[in-house]
This record gives C-alpha cells, sequence and structure tokens, in this order.
C-alpha cells in the first residue's frame, strides 16, 4: 500500500500491524481507534487525519506530517518521530514515544 492516495478514508478501528503505508496520502483520513503498531510510515502525509486512540507502538513515522491531526489519546510509545512534522496536531493525553503524556489541547 505504499504511495497509496488514501486522503479521507474511513479506517476507523482498523488493524494494520506491521503494514507499510510509507509515502502514502491519508491527509483527512479517519483512523480513529486503528492499530499501527510496528507499522512502516516514513514520510505519509497525515494531514488532518482523526487519530484518536491510535496505536502507534514502535512505528516508524519518519518525516511524517501530522498537521493539524487529532492524536487524542494515542499511543506512540517507541515510535520513531524523527523530522515529524506536528504543527497544531492535538495532543490531548498523547502518550509519546518516550511514554511521557502531553496535554496539549485538551
Amino acid at each position: 500500500m505504499s504511495g497509496a492516495k488514501l486522503y479521507g478514508a474511513d479506517l476507523k478501528d482498523a488493524i494494520l500491524n506491521g503494514t507499510n503505508l510509507s509515502s502514502t496520502d491519508l491527509k483527512g483520513a479517519n483512523l480513529y481507534g486503528v492499530n499501527l503498531r510496528k507499522a512502516m510510515l516514513i514520510g505519509i502525509d497525515l494531514t488532518g487525519a482523526d487519530m484518536t486512540g491510535a496505536v502507534l507502538i514502535n512505528t516508524d513515522l519518519t518525516g511524517a506530517d501530522l498537521t493539524g491531526a487529532d492524536l487524542t489519546g494515542a499511543d506512540l510509545t517507541s515510535a520513531d518521530m524523527t523530522g515529524a512534522i506536528m504543527t497544531d496536531a492535538i495532543l490531548c493525553n498523547t502518550i509519546m514515544p518516550d511514554t511521557s503524556v502531553l496535554s496539549s489541547g485538551c
């Protein structure tokens, strides 16, 4: 699925463990409760995506664009966020890669 155009897709509660979605366009997608544990999301466009409650443990988000994404309650434990863009992202009760919990935008 790498490089796919899935903007606005409804993937609510999908289980996509280990999936390679690198360079995929998921702008404005509904990823509520999605499980992306150990997925490869290198360079993915998640601008404005709803990622409420998403499981992103050990996920590679290198260079991902999360501008305006809603990460309320998401778990990013041990995720690689190198070069990720987080401008205006909602980080309410979000577990960050270092296991700290942010409450920005609550």
